[in-house]
């Protein structure tokens, strides 16, 4: 089974501060997250000259994709970036990893999210969507849609351009070429914020549901194990993560719940991307649902014990060993 997953293109570089000073020249507070402007990014851009700097393709479904790939699934990514040098290279990152790139552009300066890492370890984080906010159902030919079997989206995606213009068209194009759909909800306020086109998008188009217990609470207003259920009844599959405790999958009246693995977490970011890519890839293989959800499980908690949300190559030799001792 090839998957496809259509998201936010966002490099994500990473800035170690030598001081707090520079968040101040910055213009950023300290330990939040915030929506920055073009203007902005570029003077925070202008103040990264001589700081110690890595780069990496992020982006919630890109992490997913590039997961998949490195466990060996055939795999392809949509994303806009720009003109740029950082949009190059995202391309060119995520092709080394395996994934075929599908990479629309617009003249300018590419998404990135800018982690800046105080001395004490705290993060301070500025968002420039950029073009990745700007990709539209029509900027994505049928025939990329038609070379995959499922089509993996994120629920950041609603908020992008407007419903009419990617999320909706996505979902409606892929339901016509046949292809199986996979939702992540991303976050709980997009959850709130379009309620009523999720309850009603999501039993017509999706087929794989994924969420946390905070989103799966605020789509159906219960605790995680009712809300597993409930999605259940519009769903062929649903997923619902739950911290330290692992994550709940149901699937045809089917139940079951995997704990979580890691014994060492120091940093959540990229556990729900990652374990996606684990069920995932046990859905492309053909396994059973308790399958699917320990490889989730297991790539979540590998990805817990490092910082970032990418997991880290030397993990990966022992990670493969244990997929396919959980396949049989």
């Amino acid at each position: 089974m090839r998957i496809i997953g259509i998201g936010n293109a966002l490099l994500d570089v990473l800035l170690r501060l030598e001081s707090d000073a520079t968040l101040q020249a910055m213009g950023m507070k300290k330990g939040v997250m915030e929506l920055v402007d073009e203007s902005t990014m570029r003077a925070i851009q202008q103040e990264q000259s001589g700081l110690e700097r890595s780069d990496a393709p992020g982006g919630s479904v890109c992490n997913t994709m590039r997961a998949l790939a490195l466990l060996g699934a055939s795999v392809g990514y949509v994303g806009k970036v720009g003109t740029d040098a950082n949009g190059a290279f995202y391309e060119q990152a995520i092709r080394d990893t395996g994934v075929t790139p599908h990479i629309v552009r617009s003249e300018g300066i590419s998404g990135c999210c800018t982690v800046l890492m105080s001395p004490d370890s705290e993060r301070t984080m500025a968002t420039f969507l950029g073009p990745a906010a700007t990709l539209t159902s029509d900027e994505i030919m049928d025939e990329t849609l038609r070379a995959y079997d499922c089509i993996y989206v994120e629920g950041y995606l609603i908020s992008n351009a407007s419903t009419d213009r990617l999320f909706l068209p996505i979902l409606r194009r892929a339901k016509a070429l046949g292809k199986k759909v996979a939702l992540d909800l991303s976050n709980f306020n997009i959850v709130n914020g379009f309620s009523d086109m999720l309850h009603r998008a999501i039993p017509e188009y999706v087929d794989i549901l994924f969420s946390n217990e905070t989103e799966a609470e605020a789509y159906t207003g219960k605790s995680a194990e009712e809300a597993l259920r409930e999605i259940m009844k519009e769903v062929k599959y649903a997923v619902v993560t739950v911290g330290k405790d692992g994550a709940l999958a149901g699937h045809a009246g089917e139940t079951v719940h995997v704990p979580a693995v890691s014994n060492n977490p120091v940093d959540t970011t990229g556990a729900g991307d990652n374990f996606a890519a684990g069920f995932l890839y046990g859905y492309s293989r053909g396994a059973t649902l308790r399958q699917s959800a320990e490889i989730g499980a297991l790539m979540a908690g590998n990805v817990v014990e490092t910082v970032g949300p990418q997991i880290v190559p030397e993990r990966w030799a022992q990670i493969t060993s244990k997929v396919s001792s959980i396949l049989g």
